[in-house]
């Protein structure tokens, strides 16, 4: 496997490789050979909290699936992804999805309202073993959005109403987390700011474009070294 792109100096092509894993676990499962020539492209931040290896380990399932003419259920290619991590699942499903148990229950969401997200990063690695460790109390109950919820009118409320149980765990791992947090809250024109996943990227949500790309210059001008990106929901 190859490995390019801005952050591709945090990553080795051995066997510790999420994406190695899969095409290995791929391989012994269906009782092929581990043939294929890989290219993976970094673009994200390493151990940033946004599924980039889960992604990753995701694609090069289903690419390999094809490379190597096998056929799996849709059972067998979930129980492979969980396998490799609590997010491949919902990126191996890629849309908008609910997801419960460790990972493995999905419940699909028809449509979300038309948000736009605003992506930072301080450019510091948070390790999310490291990041459970930290965490203090018990677990958030599973909170499904309800029909009602995700109506526009309801939805940002709605996402207010929950929470990050692993956010003062990643800060406690790495203060940067912070600094990212309270330099988004600082935006008016923002519905939500929130952590992402174990940390440490943060993100912001908007109802407009143009407010959230004048955010985006003001952030990269005040934080030159922070990974800072705009996308919207799908």
């Amino acid at each position: 496997m190859e490995i390019k792109g801005p952050y591709a100096a945090g990553l080795s092509c051995g066997e510790d490789n999420i994406v190695i894993k899969a095409a290995l676990k791929l391989s012994e499962f269906c009782k092929v050979p581990a043939k294929a020539r890989l290219v993976l492209e970094k673009n994200l931040p390493v151990a940033s909290g946004i599924g980039g290896g889960s992604s990753d380990a995701a694609a090069a399932l289903k690419v390999l699936q094809r490379l190597w003419n096998v056929d799996l259920s849709w059972d067998d290619l979930l129980s492979l992804a969980l396998s490799l991590g609590a997010d491949v699942p919902s990126c191996l499903r890629a849309r908008p999805v609910h997801v419960s148990g460790i990972g493995e229950i999905l419940e699909e969401i028809s449509s979300v309202p038309r948000l736009f997200v605003l992506l930072v990063n301080p450019n510091k690695p948070v390790s999310t073993p490291q990041v459970f460790k930290e965490r203090c109390g018990d677990f958030s109950r599973a909170m499904p959005l309800t029909a009602q919820e995700l109506m526009p009118q309801n939805f940002i409320e709605a996402l207010k109403a929950r929470h990050n149980d692993l956010t003062d765990g990643a800060i406690r791992v790495e203060h940067a987390v912070k600094d990212v947090l309270e330099a988004l809250e600082k935006y008016e024109d923002s519905v939500l700011s929130r952590m992402s996943g174990s940390g440490g990227t943060c993100f912001a949500l908007f109802t407009d474009e143009g407010r959230l790309s004048a955010a985006k210059s003001d952030l990269e001008k005040s934080h030159p070294f922070w990974w800072v990106k705009e996308t919207r929901f799908l």
